[in-house]
Formats: structure tokens, sequence, C-alpha cells
């Protein structure tokens, strides 16, 4: 008779979800809260994280950050995210592995139908929680767009918006930059 092994035991769990994550196959898989979702961008969404990524290039360029969709790990949570778009230092990139939410400059989500809560409430507290400087709310569904500033444990302390889509929004230091959002 053959006994089964408890593999629970001296394992940390957050250690190998993150790992298996690590380890999947597909390019876009993110834990968010316990649960793994697989990430399929549709058409809409890649076109409106276009018409970000153009308008940010040249300043992230001249920031010597780099703009993408890399993994953050949400260190001592079930959370493995991986935004939409997210800009960090060039020499925190090169060669880098995950990254966590302090270490961005900015991190971008745009909600789909199957995730709006998500990025809406989820995303929004965690990313304060974890010390991203800004978060930019894309709301397709909702046509706005909201900007996030200042974190703390308890979430955001300045929020610029809800504006509707046409409205510029301002992304503060180090971008200085307008936003055109009539394209969303």
């Amino acid at each position: 008779m053959t006994t089964a092994h408890d593999y629970s035991e001296g394992i940390d769990p957050e250690r190998a979800l993150k790992y298996a994550i690590q380890h999947h196959s597909g390019d876009r898989t993110e834990i968010v809260e316990g649960v793994i979702s697989n990430v399929t961008p549709s058409w809409d969404h890649e076109r409106v994280a276009k018409i970000v990524r153009r308008q940010i290039e040249a300043r992230v360029d001249e920031l010597d950050c780099v703009e993408g969709s890399g993994n953050l790990d949400l260190p001592g949570s079930s959370n493995w995210y991986v935004p939409d778009i997210a800009v960090v230092p060039e020499q925190l990139a090169h060669r880098g592995s995950a990254l966590v939410p302090d270490q961005t400059l900015l991190i971008v989500e745009i909600t789909s139908e199957s995730n709006a809560d998500t990025d809406r409430v989820v995303k929004r507290k965690r990313y304060a929680e974890y010390g991203a400087p800004l978060y930019l709310l894309v709301d397709r569904l909702e046509g706005t767009v909201t900007l996030f500033a200042l974190p703390g444990r308890l979430g955001y302390t300045k929020v610029d918006g809800p504006h509707p889509f046409g409205t510029p929004v301002r992304l503060p230091e180090p971008f200085e930059i307008d936003l055109d959002t009539s394209g969303l």
C-alpha cells in the first residue's frame, strides 16, 4: 500500500504559487487575491494601451525608463500582477524579473468587462498599499480616466477624476505631460 505524501509541510504557499505562475505557459497570467487568471486583452483594449504608450513614450525615454507589461510581485500577499502598462527605471528592467509596485513611476490599467471591478477596486487598493506612486485607470466601460496619486496603506490620498474621455489628464512629476484622452 502506498501512502500519500503531505507536500504542504515546510512549503511557503505564497512562494509556491508565484513560482508556478512564473512557469505557466502563456504570456499574461496573474494572481488577484489568490485567483489565477489568464489575461487575454481584446483588440480595443490593446488599441487603448497603444494610444497611452505613444503619448508617454518620449518622456519615458527622457527619464531613462521603459514602459511595458512586466510582472509585478506584491510580497506577503497572494497577488502577482501583469499591468497593462508600467513605467520602470531602465536599470531595474535590465535583466530584472518581477518588480514591486513601489519601483514603478506609473502603472496603467485598462478595464475590460471581465476585470473592471478588479481594476477599479482591488488593484487600486493594492497598488496604493504597495507604494505605486501613480495609478492611471482607463475605464473603457465608463468612458473615463482617473489618476490616483500619493499612496498609503488605506489607499490613494489624491484622486484626479473620473474625467470623461476627451478631457486632458495631467500626469504630474516626473512626467509633466497632458494625456490626450479623446481617442480612447
